[in-house]
């Protein structure tokens, strides 16, 4: 007999005596007969008691909501005008012959069966193991498994090997926080636990391992957001021994996102195939380094159709070497004053000083600032831009950086309120050729772009050949992002093997060789003895299969994910620990 709900080919168990156990979901008295909704994992079926059992009856009157019920009994057809179409299970009904209260239950905090119930978010993490009953988190669960079966037998069908590395690991600048775990053994020293399997995989191509992965857990000490999990997340780490070129890396991962996409979440691809895009490119005509591309709106340079303008604000910006960039919005024209303020906030937010706009409406220019501009402007920037009659341009004038950090959110922000984003539609590219080194506005320096372990473009020769900062800030690295939907979905590059190149990429900061050799000291040693060329990603999991299951929160998809605050509310982490564990690690709080 069964233990699982009955399923939705039950015709077939009519006639049956069956097993079920799982909770009570509702309950009703009709007339002296009993009917209970008994729920698991799998869905619903109605179970009736009646008084002739009357062992079984007492015991029905005293159940209520989320009771844990053992029932065996016999599955019967329902008369015809009992059916409940709107179950699977619906043409049938279990009449109990025996009845067993396994477990009771408390009056619940929120409503399991009511799924619209809006219920606060720190509610339900205090009580996710009940929130998990219900039906979309289950559900979400097992599809996260269908996912991972996939990846695996993709992985290993491209003749990759699983290997698990270690989770206490030595501190290393990975572009987050770590988490220190003290020892015991050696106090005043501390383990890290990984920003990512980084070290660890490059020393596994070293050791022979040609093609490498695992679903790893990488913890960072970040600031939480809607599309990032604190403290730990799951990442697909990769990595491909012999790989020279990027490139080799994402068409070996292309097939898997177009299979993903299709066939598990049933959506379509806005590329069959897909783009890859500078990160120079992406950043000027997107405004963004993980542009989504499931609309256009691109950012236009009219910096030299501009050059002679009498406006002041951008004259102003030509004059002190920046730009004038804008966006034409389809329908811009009808945005209303109030939502006209509402997005020269957003610009404001971004580093703007405010917001020129020109609609283009029943054949006419209306602005505030049509009159500072020449008829030839006006139709340059009509003509550039593609303008339709009902299109506005909003503009960008200020240093290049702002200009496109501005726009690119702008775009973002009208691509939401005009209902751009298709939900059913996966835009898939990867950006490439990052940065190696960035500046530090706030230390007010180089610093590493992403990642200190990729190749430079040129590898040492460009290193060399760099004096100048701005000369510096131009290196190149074989950087990789995937992107979907204007998520950042993954990195990846090809690695530095060379410790003469490792050594030179950090001294460009003033780093010495010394400091080099206690971070990496293991990786570079292992790079002594012939490492073969290398090349990885990391695609984070939890993101991807947030962006193929359509939700806009992370921890919609996650078992036990910890608040915006990184706060355990269920298992009341972090917490304090007793002064017998502080003294034995040799640390005392101040």
């Amino acid at each position: 007999m069964s233990k699982r709900i009955l399923a939705s080919g039950t015709s077939d168990l009519i006639g049956q005596e069956v097993l079920l156990m799982g909770w009570v979901n509702s309950r009703r008295d009709h007339g002296g007969v009993i009917f209970i909704d008994l729920r698991d994992e799998s869905g619903l079926v109605q179970v009736t008691i009646h008084p002739d059992t009357k062992e079984s009856f007492e015991l029905a009157e005293g159940v209520r909501d989320e009771y844990v019920l053992k029932v065996t009994g016999k599955v019967i057809e329902r008369e015809a005008g009992l059916v409940n179409d709107n179950l699977d299970t619906g043409k049938v009904e279990v009449v109990v012959g025996a009845l067993e209260i396994l477990n009771k239950s408390e009056p619940l905090p929120f409503s399991i069966k009511n799924e619209d119930e809006n219920v606060g978010e720190d509610v339900r993490l205090k009580y996710r193991y009940l929130d998990l009953r219900r039906p979309k988190m289950g559900h979400m669960l097992r599809r996260r498994a269908e996912m991972n079966s996939l990846i695996r037998s993709y992985m290993e069908k491209n003749d990759f090997t699983e290997v698990a590395t270690p989770i206490l690991a030595n501190s290393s600048p990975e572009g987050a926080r770590d988490f220190l775990v003290p020892s015991r053994f050696k106090p005043g020293t501390f383990y890290a636990l990984p920003q990512a399997p980084q070290q660890f995989k490059q020393l596994l191509m070293v050791g022979g391992i040609p093609r490498y992965y695992q679903f790893a857990t990488c913890f960072r000490d970040e600031d939480t957001r809607a599309d990032r999990l604190y403290g730990d997340f799951y990442q697909l780490d990769l990595e491909m021994a012999f790989v020279e070129d990027g490139e080799e890396v994402r068409q070996m991962l292309d097939p898997l996102w177009t299979e993903l996409v299709t066939k598990f979440a049933g959506k379509k691809l806005k590329f069959t195939e897909f783009p890859r895009i500078t990160h120079e490119v992406a950043i000027n005509k997107y405004g963004s380094d993980k542009p989504d591309l499931r609309f256009g709106m691109e950012l236009i340079d009219l910096s030299e159709d501009l050059s002679k303008t009498e406006f002041g604000v951008f004259a102003g910006a030509l004059k002190n070497g920046g730009v004038v960039k804008a966006i034409c919005v389809d329908n811009g024209a009808s945005l209303t004053r109030s939502e006209i303020d509402k997005f020269t906030e957003v610009a404001k937010f971004a580093g703007a000083g405010g917001l020129a706009y020109i609609n283009f409406k029943d054949g006419e220019v209306q602005s505030p600032i049509a009159k500072f501009l020449s008829a030839a402007e006006l139709e340059a920037i009509k003509s550039k831009l593609n303008v339709k009659d009902g299109d506005a341009v909003f503009f960008g004038a200020d240093s290049l950086g702002v200009v496109n950090k501005v726009l690119g959110t702008l775009r973002n922000e009208f691509a939401e309120h005009f209902k751009l984003k298709d939900s059913n539609e996966v835009a898939v590219l990867w950006v490439v050729d990052f940065p190696f080194y960035e500046w530090d506005d706030k230390a007010n320096k180089l610093d590493f772009g992403h990642n200190p372990f990729s190749m430079p473009k040129g590898g040492l020769e460009a290193l060399d050949s760099a004096n100048t900062d701005e000369e510096k800030l131009a290196i190149v690295a074989d950087q990789y992002d995937l992107v979907m939907n204007g998520y950042e979905c993954s990195s990846g590059a090809v690695r530095n093997y060379s410790p003469e190149v490792m050594y030179r990429v950090f001294d460009i900061l003033g780093y010495s060789s010394e400091y080099v050799d206690a971070k990496f000291g293991a990786m570079l040693n292992a790079f002594k003895f012939g490492a073969p060329p290398h090349a990885g990603a990391a695609p984070g999991l939890d993101r991807i299969f947030m962006i193929l299951m359509g939700e806009d929160n992370i921890r919609e998809i996650v078992a036990f994910p910890k608040n915006g605050s990184g706060m355990d509310l269920m298992m009341n982490s972090p917490s304090v620990v007793e002064d017998a564990q502080l003294k034995e690690l040799g640390i005392k709080l101040g």
